[in-house]
């Protein structure tokens, strides 16, 4: 039987749980295509089924997006053929050098105008932005935004997209050069975490508190988020970077008359219409150039266990790939 490499867990645990070993390949099935992937972006989702946050069945492979060629097409298919270069998003299944996956959650690309690097680092994360920013809260003009860790992979791709919408943008972040890269995605004010209060200082910048605060960290960060709102304000807690949020009290909702809401990125794609006008956006801002995607550090595919150390350590800026022999 053909076998390919791949990440493979067989326990929830550390990062010393992933393990290079070698799987059989997989084959198209109705609906599927199978991409010879690239590159593959490490994301803290993958941490969360790693260490058990999110339920998995095990032994299982890792990855939620890679970017690749297609090599075979099942039946069923259409709009894709072999040879297409795509971005997609996978089910535990991309830190693999080949992926069978739903031909709906892919997106086709020029690869001689949009790199692989560029269509793997920016396909998960760009999708949960433009979710977030249209779908969970609509930005509109002048309206105040806080970003809790603007200089991340996602961070970075809100502060854009809110910027593009007209918004004023306030970033949080751990350290100057982090702050600069906050400012060179757009953010207008940027608020050292680790030096001051958070809601003090955004209260500063804007007095009545900011509409929408989007929040992937989580647990260090959500009341410090929830204090940042105006009233009627909006809380997007996308994230666990920091750890799950702890039981909420709805009451506390109440002074401001707050909206809290903790999405996932595939409830805003459930259906085909949902899937095609937010794949056609995000094609469409690769294709005139309004992302700027940043790399932080392309790591071998043997190399996971350590992007995922480094990933969690908060210490990065933009995204980061595995490249896949």
């Amino acid at each position: 039987m053909p076998t390919m490499q791949a990440i493979k867990l067989d326990q929830a645990g550390g990062p010393e749980v992933l393990k290079l070993v070698k799987v059989p390949l997989p084959a198209a099935k109705n609906g599927e295509i199978v991409v010879r992937n690239k590159y593959a972006g490490v994301n803290f989702i993958d941490t969360y089924y790693r260490s058990g946050v999110y339920e998995a069945q095990f032994p299982t492979l890792l990855g939620q997006e890679a970017a690749g060629e297609v090599v075979e097409v099942g039946e069923g298919v259409e709009g894709i053929t072999v040879g297409d270069s795509v971005a997609y998003l996978g089910a535990l299944n991309t830190y693999a050098q080949y992926s069978a996956v739903d031909a709906t959650q892919a997106m086709k690309f020029d690869s001689s105008t949009v790199s692989y690097e560029t269509a793997a680092a920016v396909f998960l994360q760009g999708l949960t932005a433009h979710t977030l920013v249209t779908r969970s809260y609509k930005v509109k003009p002048d309206d105040w935004v806080l970003v809790q860790a603007g200089a991340g992979g996602t961070g970075r791709l809100l502060v854009q997209l809110c910027k593009q919408a007209g918004a004023k943008v306030i970033a949080t972040v751990s350290t100057q050069h982090k702050a600069e890269v906050a400012k060179q995605a757009g953010a207008d004010y940027t608020v050292l975490y680790i030096d001051e209060s958070v809601p003090e200082a955004v209260h500063k910048i804007a007095p009545e508190g900011v509409h929408v605060v989007y929040d992937g960290v989580g647990k260090s960060t959500f009341e410090s988020s929830i204090a940042s709102l105006r009233r009627l304000g909006t809380m997007v807690s996308f994230g666990n970077a920091s750890g799950t949020v702890p039981p909420v009290s709805l009451l506390s909702l109440s002074k401001n008359n707050l909206v809290l809401l903790r999405p996932r990125l595939y409830g805003y794609l459930a259906t085909s219409e949902e899937r095609a006008h937010h794949l056609g956006a995000l094609a469409e801002l690769l294709k005139d150039g309004n992302l700027d995607v940043q790399i932080f550090k392309v790591y071998e595919l043997e190399d996971a266990a350590q992007a995922h150390i480094d990933l969690q350590s908060r210490k990065t800026t933009g995204k980061l790939l595995l490249r896949i022999p």
